[in-house]
């Protein structure tokens, strides 16, 4: 009996754990929208599959995928083809993650694969 606790009580522990993770998926409207209308934080990462520097990033990205703690979502916007999207965030440049809590702004990175400076401008929204 005892041990069919344990095993329930490990599993909820770590059906919690994955609960509060880094989730990465890719961008759509209505996940952006939800996200902002419940208030959530949610981080736009704009890159392109040709791009070195957004590879780099994504490798970041994975990294903390196990940070505990790190309640957000990572929604992967390709930079070639979503153009109102860059428009309305004004990006310039590929490798650009602006991270949001709600519908406002709490921090932008530019180019940087530091995973440290990823994981506090993402905690920057939490």
């Amino acid at each position: 009996m005892k041990l069919a606790r344990l095993i329930v009580a490990a599993a909820l522990v770590g059906s919690a754990a994955l609960a509060h993770a880094l989730d990465i998926k890719p961008y759509s409207a209505d996940a952006l929208a939800n996200a902002e209308k419940a208030g959530q934080p949610v981080a736009l990462h704009f890159r392109a599959d040709w791009c070195p520097t957004c590879r780099a990033q994504d490798k970041a990205l994975q990294s903390l995928k196990a940070e505990k703690g790190l309640d957000i979502t990572v929604l992967s916007v390709n930079y070639d083809t979503e153009k109102d999207m860059k428009r309305r965030f004004k990006i310039s440049s590929q490798s650009t993650l602006v991270v949001l809590k709600g519908d406002k702004e709490s921090a932008r990175l530019v180019g940087d694969t530091s995973s440290l400076n990823i994981m506090m401008a993402l905690k920057s929204a939490l």
